[in-house]
């Protein structure tokens, strides 16, 4: 079985960055890149707010070129998604399901956490016209425009919140007639006049046209009425999973699922383990706050492994 330095299981802005550092620390990593090789960015279109781009980049592009980079240094690529990890003891046994298996003297997780959507029939394919999980990274092209923002707990909140520093009038469709937000959230979006309430109602249809979104339907759940609500864009405020699955429980994790790092360090409470990216970042999830965790991340095995050979 092939063993390897450094094994990063996970790609976006903190796999590839992880990879361009332990590669230019002549670690020859090798990066398991999973089902969705980039990560979210590659289901976005302008990104404005990574640095060095002043003209903004588009995510697909932005996350090639990283990928390219790493690249450059020797880094191995492969496409394909992990099982299943035995972190007991070192080297660490890898399992992926093409049915390679390796081991690894270090592991950097970069599994990053996926936004939950509404299952709708078209949503996916609208992402990045007019449907988002991400107010932070859309926010900007919705100025003077009315959104529609689904949820009731801190996330909704936040992306309401958010939205209003853009968006002439925002909506929360919640399917209760309270919200779960924590009360401090909940009392800053009440004294929002921006932000409008649709209690007991859940979206059911998401309407568009070859530019993007021109509207959604709503049901009422407690009358069943079906009506046709004008909006710009439609932001998912119903949480983040990580992408843990895999490690079967052998990682402390938080009550919402995210990887527990120690302190300001990316070290994960197994010797040799480290997280970086929106796995274990349920706060910023940004791509520039995930590169950084990967610059750390990939400093930290590398010393680790220094102190351990």
């Amino acid at each position: 079985m092939e063993k390897r330095k450094v094994i990063i299981v996970g790609s976006g802005p903190a796999g590839y960055t992880a990879a361009l550092y332990t590669s230019r620390a002549n670690l020859a990593p090798l990066v398991i890149e999973g089902h969705e090789p980039g990560g979210q960015l590659t289901t976005t279109t302008d990104v404005d707010n990574f640095p060095g781009f002043p003209e903004g980049i588009m995510g697909p592009e932005l996350m090639a070129n990283m990928k390219k980079q790493a690249a450059r240094f020797d880094t191995e690529f492969l496409t394909t998604h992990v099982t299943s990890v035995d972190l007991s003891k070192r080297p660490f046994h890898v399992k992926c399901e093409n049915g390679n298996e390796y081991l690894a003297e270090s592991l950097i997780i970069s599994t990053g956490a996926s936004a939950k959507y509404l299952g709708l029939e078209n949503e996916k394919e609208l992402i990045g016209k007019g449907v988002s999980a991400c107010a932070t990274c859309d926010g900007f092209f919705y100025r003077d425009r009315v959104v529609h923002v689904v949820g009731g707990g801190d996330t909704a909140m936040e992306e309401a919140t958010f939205l209003t520093k853009f968006a002439s009038k925002v909506y929360v469709v919640h399917r209760r007639d309270e919200l779960r937000a924590s009360k401090p959230m909940q009392e800053r979006a009440f004294a929002n006049e921006k932000i409008e309430f649709v209690w007991d109602s859940a979206v059911t249809e998401i309407i568009a046209d070859p530019t993007g979104v021109t509207a959604i339907k709503v049901e009422n759940l407690k009358t069943g009425e079906i009506t046709e609500r004008k909006t710009d864009g439609l932001f998912m405020g119903i949480g983040h999973k990580p992408n843990t699955d895999f490690l079967d429980g052998q990682i402390k994790l938080d009550d919402h699922g995210f990887i527990i790092t120690e302190g300001r360090y990316p070290d994960t409470n197994i010797p040799g383990v480290f997280a970086c990216g929106d796995v274990q970042d349920s706060y910023y999830r940004q791509a520039i706050s995930a590169a950084g965790s990967g610059c750390q991340a990939a400093i930290r095995a590398e010393r680790f492994l220094e102190e351990n050979e």
